[in-house]
């Protein structure tokens, strides 16, 4: 696949970040942090939509090779 663009890349890591905050939290609070989390994941897929139907590719080719960037370059943000 060829490069990943930063701004996926970028939101990829604010989602994972939405994601990491869940941890420990309940009731009210988790449910508005899982909100967050979902409209990142959504802002997300939109882009790896768009820049699939951009450049050809598959979103599933897209979305694998961002996750891989991210997992290559950050450790997991939920685990401390």
């Amino acid at each position: 696949m060829e490069d990943i663009p930063d701004e996926l890349i970028k939101l990829e890591c604010s989602a994972e970040l939405e994601r990491a905050k869940l941890a420990g939290l309940a009731g009210d609070e988790y449910d508005d942090q899982w909100r967050r989390w979902r409209a990142a994941m959504e802002a997300v897929q939109a882009a790896i939509i768009a820049h699939a139907a951009a450049t050809g590719a598959g979103p599933d080719e897209v979305a694998e090779a961002v996750k891989a960037v991210v997992r290559h370059t950050q450790e997991d943000p939920a685990v401390e």
